[in-house]
């Protein structure tokens, strides 16, 4: 961090990290740095068009990345930890990305900085969990293909902060909120517990980042005279492929301050 100028140019600095565990440890850096120091001014960078991986997991489509189920034993819950590293990973750039393409836009206080440096702090100690336990079963990130459809979503977002903000947190990530209290309850079921503390981790933090989304897209949408839920379900249908799919955890996402009325139909 000695040589960082602004918030956007680490941002932009994690985002162009190839190594997997180094862009972990760069972002869970970037969070404790954030605690400990003033508020570095932001500014409008140069970005890239899409984040650096390594060259392994190979990235396939979305329909093409092979499925195993958690009660299949050890290879089920290793692909499933895989695909987890994998979204995780995906949500460290995420946070940086809507950083370095949005926080200097739009007169955005510095609170909405200070958030999602923390979320990708977050998503950054969620990749490190997952991927100790992949160690635990002799297996690592990169291991297993994995598909490229969270980087989609943000492309697809690029020139719209209320968009990214709709389909990034509080699509995607509440989708999250949904399904990870089922995954828990299997891999109790499998006497997993430790794969299932990590996911319990995940699970709190998220309602705090569905919950970063929602904040700032109430704030965006009052800002600009739109009703939130309104705007919320034209710009899903707009630029997010697909429909919101019930069953929703009603209580997580109420949790996380999210209405009905964005989700219910």
């Amino acid at each position: 961090m000695q040589n960082v100028v602004t918030v956007s140019e680490e941002a932009v600095s994690i985002l162009a990290t190839i190594d997997a565990e180094e862009k972990a440890m760069r972002a869970v850096a970037f969070g404790q740095a954030w605690l400990e120091e003033p508020i570095l001014p932001v500014e409008p960078r140069a970005m890239l068009k899409r984040p650096a991986r390594p060259d392994r997991p190979e990235l396939l489509a979305p329909g093409k990345v092979r499925r195993r189920k958690i009660n299949r034993g050890i290879k089920g819950r290793i692909a499933l930890l895989h695909a987890l590293a994998h979204i995780e990973l995906n949500a460290i750039d995420l946070a940086c990305d809507i950083i370095a393409r949005f926080a200097h836009t739009n007169d955005l206080p510095v609170d909405f900085t200070r958030d999602w440096i923390a979320v990708a702090a977050d998503e950054a100690k969620h990749f490190q969990l997952l991927n100790a336990r992949l160690y635990d079963f002799d297996a690592a990130y990169g291991d297993l293909p994995a598909h490229d459809g969270l980087w989609e979503a943000a492309e697809n977002t690029a020139e719209d902060i209320l968009a990214r903000l709709a389909v990034v947190p509080l699509v995607l990530e509440a989708r999250g909120l949904d399904v990870t209290p089922i995954m828990i309850e299997k891999l109790r079921a499998a006497e997993d517990e430790e794969s299932a503390d990590i996911l319990e981790i995940i699970h709190r933090d998220e309602i705090t980042h569905v919950a970063a989304g929602q904040r700032w897209f109430n704030y965006l949408c009052n800002a600009r005279g739109f009703t939130p839920s309104v705007t919320f379900q034209d710009l899903v249908r707009r630029c997010f492929k697909g429909d919101l799919k019930p069953p929703f955890n009603e209580i997580s996402r109420a949790a996380a301050g999210m209405p009905k009325s964005f989700y219910e139909q």
